[in-house]
């Protein structure tokens, strides 16, 4: 089968973490023999901002972790239906004009072979429900939502049986425990600051813990601004600034354990939908800690993958507990992992996205490549 899918950018994972998953799942789709293209827009914010700090440098680690896969860059005034004439099954990502979206739509409406899925893995839908409702998906087959509860939301707005619950996961084939064991040592958290829809919360669940256990602290994201960086500065936390995706199972494996803060949309209105993070550092064996967070897909094992805080000084406890107990450490690396390799891995979603191409007739003719 061909596969087109229009990304904001598949070259830079700079405040975009889309890119993790779908790395990791057109890579797997790849090694299975299907033809896969990515598109981007030319000048894309995240590709742009990962230059303007880092240059060509800054994309030696995607270059470098995956051979296999390419993007093609388009300019505005390109045809998204002329580029993907021939895919099976196309793919957009919400995180894109909506002129190329409606352009998309208008092309299936108008006969266009392929099918045409509309990709959602934000909360947009709930926290500016107009900017997503302002989207033309009227010549869209259907939408895949990476949680039960955005998949909700579009039922609500008529899609019915016309959108999928498709979750993003881990990258396997890079994110999994170190060959050989290093000393680990402190806390790490990689995230990015932005839109301020969790600082408090990773004062509470994370800065302050850390501090009152004696544990050292490194952060790696981008966006913080400098009242943020003050705040790190406070609590002692060390910065470190922007780290490819692709670094990520190196850094975690330096480390006793990791956080998980989410954002409150997917604390409170968006419930069972996990980060990126959730998925690759239990795949890279750190044990986590998480906040507040309400796993109502039963997607993991709260207290045997990962333990839950209810607040600041339940997190420093578990946090002192990790320190000190590595036979505790031991059982939730193991419990993790085990949980991502049975059901949360590219290839997992891989099997997932080809079902429901099997049932919307997407295969064409089942052009392959050697």
């Amino acid at each position: 089968m061909k596969i087109a899918y229009f990304t904001h950018s598949l070259q830079s994972c700079w405040n975009h973490g889309n890119a993790h998953f779908l790395r990791g799942l057109l890579d797997e789709l790849t090694m299975r023999g299907h033809a896969v293209e990515a598109f981007e827009p030319q000048g894309a914010w995240s590709l742009e901002n990962l230059l303007r700090d880092h240059g060509d440098e800054g994309l030696a680690a995607w270059r470098k972790s995956y051979p296999r896969l390419s993007s093609s860059v388009y300019c505005e005034d390109a045809d998204p239906a002329e580029l993907a004439a021939d895919a099976d099954l196309v793919i957009v990502h919400e995180w894109n004009d909506p002129a190329l979206i409606a352009r998309l739509g208008s092309a299936r409406k108008r006969g266009a072979g392929f099918r045409l899925l509309f990709h959602d893995t934000h909360h947009r839908a709930v926290s500016a429900p107009e900017e997503m409702r302002a989207f033309d998906l009227s010549g869209f087959d259907g939408v895949l939502a990476f949680g039960e509860a955005l998949s909700e939301v579009y039922r609500g707005w008529g899609w019915g049986d016309r959108v999928w619950t498709w979750h993003e996961a881990a990258d396997t084939r890079r994110f999994h425990p170190p060959a050989q064991e290093v000393e680990r040592e402190g806390l790490v958290w990689i995230g990015n600051w932005g839109d301020d829809e969790r600082s408090e919360e990773l004062a509470r669940f994370l800065l302050e813990p850390a501090q009152s256990v004696g544990l050292g602290l490194d952060i790696y994201g981008v966006r913080y601004p400098r009242e943020a960086l003050e705040m790190l500065e406070r609590y002692g936390a060390r910065y470190r600034g922007w780290a490819p995706n692709a670094q990520a199972p190196t850094i975690f494996a330096r480390h006793l354990a990791t956080v998980h803060v989410p954002r409150r949309y997917y604390a409170q209105t968006l419930p069972g939908i996990p980060t990126i993070r959730v998925f690759e550092a239990l795949a890279c064996g750190i044990p986590l800690v998480s906040a507040p967070w309400d796993d109502a897909e039963h997607l993991f094992r709260p207290g045997e993958d990962y333990l839950v805080a209810r607040d600041g000084a339940e997190m420093a406890r578990h946090l002192r507990a990790l320190q000190e107990d590595p036979d505790l450490r031991r059982t939730l690396l193991a419990s993790g992992l085990e949980t991502i390799r049975r059901h949360h891995t590219c290839a997992h979603r891989a099997d997932g996205l080809l079902n429901i191409a099997d049932e919307l007739g997407s295969h064409g003719d089942a052009r392959m490549i050697a």
